[in-house]
């Protein structure tokens, strides 16, 4: 799994607006779009002081998928001007990176003699 990495700040006045537009808006879009190996895409919010940074992580099966999203110059930021303009600043340049190891906690069940 190949990883498109990216990170943007706003104010905090523009945080919930940018949010929205991404879920509302720009996922959906990248979605209808039906890329080959596009698997998912992961939002992160980390809301500090004076600004609010934006993390986007992209997962695709290859290379070719990436490129198919984002043309031959792949490392170059995703960015409609109309969320352009509601960031204070970004990442100009996507981070390009191999998911190596995933894996999720599967809680077991407690059998009625484990229960106390």
């Amino acid at each position: 799994m190949i990883c498109r990495f990216w990170r943007g700040w706003t104010t905090q006045s523009n945080a919930d607006i940018y949010e929205s537009t991404l879920k509302d808006m720009i996922f959906k879009e990248i979605e209808e779009r039906e890329i080959v190996g596009y698997e998912r895409f992961q939002l992160f919010r980390n809301d500090k002081n004076d600004e609010v940074e934006f993390i986007t992580i992209m997962y695709f099966k290859t290379l070719e998928g990436i490129k198919q999203f984002a043309g031959e110059d792949y490392t170059q930021a995703f960015l409609p001007e109309r969320e352009r303009k509601l960031l204070s600043r970004y990442d100009e340049r996507v981070e390009i990176i191999e998911l190596k190891f995933d894996q999720e906690f599967k809680q077991r069940s407690v059998s009625e003699n484990e229960r106390v």
